[in-house]
């Protein structure tokens, strides 16, 4: 397993995150040694579902995005769930957030209806990436390739379709992590 140690992560995400997607990367994460901060739009807690929106467990909010600033954070991860990345996309702190990372040559790792937030945030747009098979035709219509695997790496970018997928998404987002720590010299 590669290791993270002391790499700086943030997870943005919202009510309405999907529970594992959220859960099991940062897990993984943290057992490479990276520490994960989790991001949100709002103070407190947030509430996670599984994908028939059962509500699970609450995650505590570390910062609030108005709280964090991007230069802080070694790497981007984006969990989804439909109404987490509906809510987060219209975001502007997010789109920003997003912005910010993606154009310091940050990696990121965006799973499930999470490339919503990508695409809000201008940075889908040439890039080969995979999702829920629902979000697609947006991914399509945002200029972007879209492509039915259970994990795809396009630069300093590694997206994933849904919680089945996870065990390769997270091989995948802590090798491009990795990667990215030893070119920067973090």
């Amino acid at each position: 397993m590669p290791t993270l140690d002391n790499l700086r992560i943030a997870v943005i995400a919202t009510d309405g995150v999907e529970e594992p997607e959220l859960a099991e990367p940062v897990r993984a994460l943290r057992e490479a040694g990276a520490r994960t901060e989790l991001l949100s739009v709002k103070p407190g807690q947030i509430q996670a579902v599984r994908h028939d929106l059962q509500p699970t467990q609450k995650f505590a909010v570390d910062k609030t995005l108005d709280q964090a600033d991007p230069a802080d954070y070694d790497a981007l991860l984006l969990p989804g769930g439909a109404v987490n990345a509906d809510r987060l996309r219209m975001e502007p702190d997010v789109q920003s957030f997003i912005n910010e990372i993606n154009d310091a040559g940050k990696p990121m790792a965006v799973i499930c209806h999470a490339p919503w937030e990508l695409i809000s945030s201008g940075v889908a747009r040439g890039r080969t990436l995979t999702s829920y098979h629902t979000v697609q035709d947006d991914l399509r219509n945002a200029g972007a390739t879209w492509v039915d695997r259970e994990v795809v790496v396009d630069g300093r970018l590694v997206t994933s379709r849904r919680p089945d997928d996870i065990p390769a998404f997270n091989r995948e987002m802590l090798k491009l992590f990795a990667a990215a720590r030893r070119v920067s010299g973090s």
